[in-house]
């Protein structure tokens, strides 16, 4: 396996990482652990999100267990 092609994008509020959104709501599920969080390629959707709901996007990968922030800019 490439270990590279792991690499994804997560997004994290404050201490916590976004999971998703509890089924039947809107309202948004979060976790301690980066591994738990959604997770996706498209940084285009993930920026998105993230700035929805006043988050911050990092690059995560699982395999390393690295994580680092994104800078965006506008």
């Amino acid at each position: 396996m490439n270990i590279r092609k792991a690499t994804c994008l997560i997004i994290r509020r404050e201490s916590e990482f976004l999971v998703g959104t509890i089924i039947y709501s809107t309202d948004l599920r979060w976790s301690s652990s980066p591994w738990d969080a959604w997770s996706t390629r498209d940084r285009g959707k993930a920026e998105k999100v993230a700035r929805k709901i006043g988050g911050e996007l990092c690059l995560f990968n699982p395999i390393a267990g690295q994580l680092r922030e994104v800078i965006l800019h506008e």
